[in-house]
């Protein structure tokens, strides 16, 4: 079972209590700045008018913000992939190598 405590953070000068599992309370307070950070860098352009609005923008820019990320981890993998296989050919190609050089008993 999970321990759980109330944590108060701040978005958008408005207090909530959310529970946090132990151990979480750091992550969930970050969490909480840059959502807050978002929100008002969206309602200081003056484009986005009622705080359920920006909200709804936060949230789809942090959304769009994540999948950018895991698209370029994505990408890295495929070519860090590619490049472990490129290694273990050479590898390969060399321990082949040193098998038909290698004196016979």
């Amino acid at each position: 079972m999970v321990d759980t405590t109330q944590v108060a953070v701040t978005i958008l000068d408005k207090e909530y209590l959310i529970g946090c599992p132990e151990g979480e309370r750091e992550r969930l307070t970050a969490s909480a700045r840059l959502l807050d950070r978002k929100m008002r860098e969206i309602r200081s352009t003056g484009r986005v008018i009622g705080a359920d609005r920006v909200a709804v923008m936060a949230a789809l820019n942090i959304a769009h913000e994540l999948i950018q990320c895991r698209d370029l981890e994505t990408e890295q993998e495929r070519d860090l992939r590619a490049r472990l296989k490129m290694l273990q050919e050479k590898i390969d190609a060399v321990l082949e190598e040193g098998e038909g050089s290698a004196p016979k008993l």
